[in-house]
């Protein structure tokens, strides 16, 4: 296991714990991915995920770019035509890195639009 997946199955975790159910992992298309697709009620979030084994640099969460939104808003678009009426959707970040002998989560809600 890579470290993305390893981070992939961390924040997947961390948010079935908080409640959200996981619908897809890995949603892949040719122009990108999303890291997880969950379920939180009746809205549909479209979660990327960034393990990083420090802050410097400004941490996972400065990594999710204008470019990478994009992307994941592109894959998300593309996902959201098998449904005959479009769901409530939200995305997320959820920033993995290691702390002490675990692990801090910084999840941010609506990350982007």
């Amino acid at each position: 296991m890579n470290l993305g997946q390893k981070g992939e199955e961390l924040a997947c975790g961390f948010l079935v714990r908080q409640g959200l159910v996981l619908v897809e992992k890995n949603f892949r298309l040719r122009l990108g991915e999303v890291d997880l697709i969950m379920r939180e009620g009746e809205t549909l979030v479209f979660v990327e995920v960034k393990y990083r084994s420090s802050h410097a640099f400004g941490g996972a969460l400065a990594a999710v770019t204008p470019r990478k939104q994009r992307k994941v808003k592109l894959v998300a678009e593309a996902y959201l035509q098998r449904f005959s009426e479009m769901p409530i959707v939200r995305f997320d970040v959820v920033g993995i890195s290691p702390q002490g002998s675990g692990y801090r989560f910084d999840w941010v809600k609506g990350a982007f639009e």
